[in-house]
């Protein structure tokens, strides 16, 4: 229950930042091409708190935290008073009007590099991308590694730690090859590394981003420390906190058979669901034997699965990996617009493959996945909140962009051809497109919150 409040309230701090953002920009534009602004909501439905500033705009904040709108005088909605039409939306000119609809994505956009720019000058805690295996029968196969190597560019983009190893993959899903740049981390430390370029031949590349991600997808074998066998915590309510099971315990043998590795172990808890264990444990120099009982869970391929509800101690990682994305004031603005670039790409690349079939539309992914995103990077700290609002608030502005005519880039779309022909497009044909672009929408708004509840 505490979960699920966070994450509603992390959802609705976040919705609230981006829709204050998107509406803010159609209303300074407005304002800017003298457009009289009536109301500026952010959210729908009954106002929950409402004042009328010194520039007549009533603002308001309603119950509904799903959207907003900015409601400017015009006069297809409305009778205009005659010495106010000047300061009618439709009274502008096409350029202007082009200008206030295209302003809320746009400010979308600037959000995003706002909040890079302040997670980059805060510094982000990061690991290098390192390998130090690849997979039988994968497309990175062909990579002998003999020492753990850092991967340095993927496709020419350079990249610095394994999250944009993994933007960087998902903008190829569907490719018929990509290219990993790879340099051995001993050869790093100098100045002179001069990394390998190897190309992949990603026809067969399919992968379920529910069950795993495009890195081991690919074959790419991620460097981790070592684990060692001593529980470092137990779930709640878990099958180990109801066992003699404690922190700090040693697992020395399970079964009766010697710990090799963890791995090992987790296979066994895995294939005795509902079956007695006996495990050898060291407390404080003195071996116990403790049985437990792991209990049944299903997993990603929805098989009935052992789960005792303990986890590992891992070794810390080597000095060499560790990575700080820090940045000064002025450096950071061109590392944030460069990554909000980047997101912006990778977004329309993943719409388009949409369209191409390359991602299946189980991938969308409607509020209550959002409202998790948004409470799970919360938890993890400031710097990852403003990653996080900067990837939702670009995916924000693309998703207006669209030449949906309930969107804004329905609106542009309508005024660009208004640009071409020199008249207004039709208001029969508007209202047409209108009902189209809404049903178009409603399904995949329908299609995203059956994947959300899928999910759960």
């Amino acid at each position: 229950m505490i979960d699920f409040f966070w994450n509603l309230g992390s959802f609705i701090v976040a919705l609230g930042l981006l829709i204050t953002a998107h509406e803010y920009g159609h209303f300074y534009i407005a304002r800017r091409c003298g457009v009289k602004v009536e109301r500026f909501s952010i959210g729908f439905g009954r106002a929950i708190w409402r004042r009328v500033g010194r520039d007549g705009t009533e603002y308001v904040v309603a119950m509904i935290p799903l959207g907003g709108y900015v409601k400017m005088l015009d006069e297809r909605v409305e009778e205009v008073p005659e010495e106010l039409k000047d300061q009618a939306f439709n009274r502008k000119t096409v350029w202007q009007r082009i200008a206030i609809v295209a302003a809320g994505p746009i400010a979308n956009f600037i959000f995003a590099i706002i909040a890079l720019y302040f997670m980059y000058l805060i510094g982000v805690p990061s690991v290098k991308p390192v390998i130090d295996s690849t997979l039988a029968g994968t497309a990175a196969a062909q990579i002998q590694v003999t020492e753990p190597m850092q991967v340095t560019a993927i496709s020419g983009q350079k990249v610095r730690n394994w999250e944009e190893v993994n933007l960087a993959l998902v903008g190829h899903i569907g490719d018929d090859s990509l290219t990993v740049s790879l340099a051995p981390l001993s050869d790093l430390q100098g100045f002179e590394a001069v990394p390998r370029t190897y190309t992949l031949n990603t026809r067969e590349w399919r992968f379920d981003p529910e069950k795993e991600s495009p890195i081991t997808a690919l074959g790419l074998g991620v460097y981790r420390p070592q684990i060692e066998p001593k529980i470092a915590s137990i779930s709640a309510g878990s099958a180990a906190e109801k066992s003699d099971l404690a922190i700090s315990d040693i697992v020395v043998a399970i079964n009766g058979k010697n710990y090799t590795d963890w791995q090992a172990f987790v296979d066994i808890i895995q294939h005795s669901a509902n079956v007695p264990v006996s495990l050898t444990i060291s407390r404080e120099g003195e071996l116990r034997q403790v049985m437990v009982t792991p209990s049944s869970v299903k997993n990603a391929q929805d098989q009935e699965v052992g789960m005792l509800g303990v986890s590992p101690t891992q070794a810390q990682w080597p000095e060499n990996m560790r990575l700080q994305l820090q940045y000064g004031p002025i450096e950071s603005i061109a590392i944030a617009a460069d990554k909000t670039w980047q997101l912006v790409v990778v977004s329309f690349k993943m719409i388009g493959k949409l369209f191409t079939g390359d991602v299946s539309v189980k991938n969308l992914s409607g509020p209550i996945s959002i409202a998790q995103g948004a409470g799970n990077s919360a938890t993890y700290g400031l710097v990852y909140f403003l990653g996080f609002l900067a990837l939702i608030s670009v995916n924000l502005g693309i998703i207006n962009l669209l030449p949906l005519p309930v969107l804004d880039g329905g609106h542009l779309l309508y005024y660009f051809i208004e640009v071409i022909t020199g008249k207004p497009v039709p208001e029969k044909v508007q209202e047409i497109g209108f009902r189209v672009g809404a049903a178009l929408l409603l399904m995949l708004m329908s299609i995203a919150l059956f994947n959300d509840f899928a999910r759960l």
